[in-house]
């Protein structure tokens, strides 16, 4: 028998080097690698939080944001509930691709599934290439929750995963209560939600530039 009662697969998807394989490993291990490498085929791992007298479980899937695994997408969204759209706040590059990524993400995934938009690497703030208020922006724009994390120090690594979690959770009771759940569509995109507030660390020191994803 199972140990949770919940369990709700969350994939995390973005461009490659913007720290996905390190939220990943952060939140589900509390571990971080200064130098990880790109990842090659999918990471996947588990962590169960507790909420209202429930357990549930997070079933975590990771692959490369590189072109050539783009053949895998399909297999890699099937039965996702929730997503994790990851750029990096000192890379531009990488919050302009995120486009790109919810369009794909949209083109596999079901309509319902629940994205956050974060912004990694907020350790280095003094690096940031990224305006807060343009991510706020997109993440409205888009209907999704925005948050900025940092693997490298923990910062909202947990509040992020345990936020998507207890929406979908939310959705889902909230179905079942009225008799038009759905186990393949437990739930639907974060319309209405507030956005959370970016990481604020006053006096925050930037990390050397070689500091690798975090």
């Amino acid at each position: 028998m199972p140990k949770f009662d919940y369990a709700f697969k969350i994939v995390l998807i973005g461009d490659c080097s913007v720290g996905k394989s390190n939220l990943l490993s952060r939140f589900v291990r509390d571990e971080f690698e200064m130098d990880s490498p790109s990842t090659v085929g999918v990471e996947y791992g588990t962590r169960q939080i507790q909420h209202d007298g429930k357990t549930i479980e997070a079933q975590v899937w990771d692959t490369a944001g590189q072109e050539r695994y783009r053949a895998m997408t399909s297999a890699f969204y099937r039965g996702a509930v929730g997503a994790l759209l990851v750029y990096d706040i000192t890379n531009r590059q990488s919050f302009e691709h995120c486009e790109h990524w919810l369009r794909e993400m949209r083109g596999h995934a079901d309509t319902s599934i629940v994205t956050m938009l974060v912004g990694n690497k907020c350790d280095r703030k003094r690096h940031q290439a990224v305006d807060v208020e343009d991510a706020k922006d997109f993440a409205e724009d888009n209907n999704l929750a925005f948050i900025e994390t940092s693997a490298q120090d923990a910062t909202n690594v947990d509040l992020a995963f345990e936020t998507i979690l207890i929406e979908i959770y939310r959705i889902v009771r909230k179905n079942v209560e009225a008799g038009r759940h759905n186990p393949a569509r437990p739930a639907p995109s974060m319309i209405n939600h507030v956005i959370l507030t970016p990481a604020q660390q006053a006096g925050t020191g930037a990390q050397p530039s070689g500091s690798g994803c975090c």
